[in-house]
């Protein structure tokens, strides 16, 4: 756990009710509840939120845990009785699942008129694609973005930083909730918001989308200026199988990076005037890159300002100075007692010092603790536990 905070957490008093699993909503209520909020993590009496044991740790800390069968009308009672007392509810089901529950937008703002309601799938609450299953390659496939993934041979590639999941769904959904929770502070109305993964992904295709308007067609894979078209800007493999990150784009970048490579001649061609004057010029880089070790490239590039760097991997970036100095570790004792490093919360602000409040719950830990704040007595928890209601 990190040390004693300074000041008011941005989003202290919020209460966020969380019906999502795996990772688009688990991870955008991580944030919320990084800033503060109150996250009541919502999972049923079965198999509950089945994201790996170690995905569950890094994304569910600062958040409570309880468990109910919504498919019981005693369960939707209580969720219903919850989001009166609550700021945001935030739903990863299929479009008509929370409806069928008995637990709609409709209901759901009638019963308490200000929450601000996130609905989080993957095409969209409308549209002909809406009822179709999908994981963030499908969503990414629709909207154009896992054509432009690949590399400068052509061939499409996958990554394994989840890009429709977490751009198109949790960062949209952050941004969504938090534009909304402010007009509902103003107005008292809340509203639902209405994420889709493929939208969000989509909506964030800039640079291939001004291909088209500018040529008429996007880019092959691996073909445009920031994907390997040109051999100032992209990746290089060293003597020992690692890589360095050529983003030399700009002439003086690439300049100084030529002197380093002991390869002045090369300066003139940032932009090489024809294809085989480029690939000349992208085998004469690698051959020299490629020469030497990542150290030895490392320790020659560390003074310089070229826009070239190592390619590390994550347990290399732990360990950078730069990361340790901005605090973006953070050491973490999960609810089994086990020590677990963690990224901190990524925006740092004046006043407010990111703690880690809480470990992740085991599934309803917080059960009890919850209930009885929301004002039910220990006699009527009993009765729900008895009956498998809440657990």
């Amino acid at each position: 756990m990190t040390g004693a905070a300074a000041g008011r957490p941005p989003l202290q008093g919020v209460k966020v009710l969380d019906l999502t699993r795996l990772l688009p909503g688990p991870m955008c209520t991580l944030h919320l509840a990084d800033l503060g909020a109150d996250v009541i993590k919502i999972e049923d009496l079965g198999l509950g939120d089945y994201a790996s044991s170690t995905v569950r740790e890094l994304i569910n800390r600062n958040k409570r845990g309880i468990r109910i069968d919504l498919k019981q009308a005693e369960g939707v009672r209580i969720l219903l009785d919850l989001c009166a007392q609550a700021d945001v509810l935030v739903e990863g089901f299929r479009p008509g699942v929370m409806a069928r529950l008995g637990l709609g937008y409709e209901v759901v703002h009638n019963r308490n008129p200000r929450l601000v309601y996130c609905s989080i799938s993957g095409y969209g609450q409308t549209g002909p694609l809406s009822q179709k299953a999908g994981h963030d390659l499908n969503y990414c496939g629709w909207a154009g973005v896992a054509e432009q993934m690949g590399t400068p041979s052509g061939e499409l590639a996958l990554s394994n930083v989840p890009v429709g999941d977490l751009l198109g769904g949790s960062m949209t959904a952050v941004m969504g909730i938090l534009a909304a929770l402010f007009d509902a502070q103003r107005t008292g109305q809340g509203r639902h918001v209405d994420v889709a993964i493929a939208d969000g992904v989509l909506a964030h295709a800039v640079i291939p989308l001004a291909g088209v308007l500018k040529q008429g067609h996007t880019p092959p894979a691996g073909g445009d200026k920031l994907t390997g078209a040109l051999p100032c800007y992209g990746l290089y493999p060293t003597q020992d199988g690692r890589y360095l990150a050529v983003g030399a784009f700009e002439h003086k970048f690439w300049q100084q990076f030529c002197d380093i490579l002991d390869r002045p001649d090369l300066a003139a061609h940032h932009i090489p005037a024809t294809p085989a004057l480029n690939q000349w010029v992208r085998q004469e880089v690698a051959t020299r890159v490629g020469a030497q070790t990542l150290a030895y490239w490392s320790a020659l590039l560390a003074d310089s300002d070229c826009c070239v760097t190592p390619v590390l991997n994550v347990q290399e970036a732990q360990a950078l100075p730069h990361f340790v100095a901005r605090g973006m570790w953070v050491e973490v004792e999960t609810a089994q007692g086990e020590p677990m490093t963690q990224m901190a919360m990524p925006v740092q602000m004046s006043d407010y010092v990111f703690q880690v409040r809480r470990a992740a719950p085991v599934q309803g830990q917080h059960t009890e603790e919850v209930l009885r704040e929301a004002g039910w007595d220990a006699a009527a928890i009993a009765t729900w536990r008895a009956q498998k209601v809440v657990a």
